[in-house]
């Protein structure tokens, strides 16, 4: 007969915790002896205080073998001593992402293919476009692709139904990868913290249609890309992620939109990279981002 041995323990699992609170003595120290007594190894550990604001910022990874619900507990106490405002996250957990985009492919694209090659650690259980232009790409990566036209008539009743998705699908982010449609204030208090958006930046005071042809037209040197959450206030959310490339006076419009999609498209992907490794704290109007 042979012997049947007993089931090997479980290994150590990778949490990540991030909090802010005012600043004070003792919240390192307290924070870390939690974890200690919880039987947490802290494999990494990063620390903010903003002096102007007088708010905490840390970002901990620790590996343990106590489980999820029991490491929350023994974290409970420290969290009401201190008024923090915490999260803890399982690593390496992919987010669920919700994309929308309008007819440029560039910037859903490079999503896609990163987290196909399981570079990006988000999983996208939907598509979402006021536009067809772009299912036979969602279709390629095996990705369901929901077609919500936009009017004015009809935008109400589209935002409905985006955030029925949101829900059915249990989003935790949504990423506007060049989703060419303002979205209402109400949608923008709902997704607050969870949706982020990318434009054209750098080119100084060029809004609007064909941005990179006016800043041909003007001759610009720089142009670049800004990642940022969504708010009510176009474009003007905490920014998490800017690039900056230089062009000259040989470059051809066609060149200059070709640089600048190539930017937006990795500035998009960092941020939400490093979104969904829980990065990245809200501080009012402007971000912590731990690399």
């Amino acid at each position: 007969m042979t012997e049947q041995k007993p089931p090997a323990a479980p290994g150590p699992r990778g949490h990540v915790l991030t909090l802010s609170c005012a600043d004070r003595p003792g919240i390192v120290h307290a924070v870390s002896g939690a974890l200690l007594e919880s039987g947490c190894n802290i494999t990494d550990s990063q620390q903010y205080g903003n002096p102007d604001t007088g708010t905490f910022f840390m970002r901990v990874a620790v590996e343990t073998t106590t489980s999820f619900s029991r490491l929350r507990e023994h974290l409970d106490g420290v969290a009401a001593a201190f008024g923090l405002n915490w999260q803890l996250h399982r690593a390496g957990a992919p987010v669920r992402t919700l994309i929308l985009a309008s007819k440029a492919a560039h910037c859903i694209n490079d999503l896609l293919f990163l987290q196909r090659s399981g570079t990006l650690p988000i999983d996208i259980p939907a598509i979402v476009s006021n536009h067809r232009d772009l299912q036979p790409l969602a279709e390629f990566y095996g990705i369901p692709f929901y077609h919500l036209p936009v009017t004015p008539d009809t935008k109400a009743d589209a935002e409905a139904a985006l955030l029925e998705l949101v829900a059915e699908h249990e989003v935790e982010l949504v990423v506007l990868a060049r989703y060419m449609q303002v979205l209402s204030d109400d949608l923008c208090r709902h997704l607050e913290g969870r949706a982020i958006n990318i434009h054209h930046s750098f080119l100084p005071s060029f809004k609007g249609a064909r941005p990179y042809h006016q800043a041909h037209a003007r001759g610009v040197k720089i142009i670049g890309a800004t990642a940022h959450y969504v708010t009510a206030a176009l474009d003007e959310g905490p920014i998490i992620e800017q690039e900056v490339i230089r062009v000259d006076h040989g470059h051809s419009v066609e060149k200059f939109v070709s640089m600048g999609r190539a930017v937006e498209a990795r500035t998009l992907a960092q941020a939400v990279q490093w979104h969904a490794e829980h990065r990245v704290l809200l501080d009012g109007t402007r971000t912590v981002v731990f690399d």
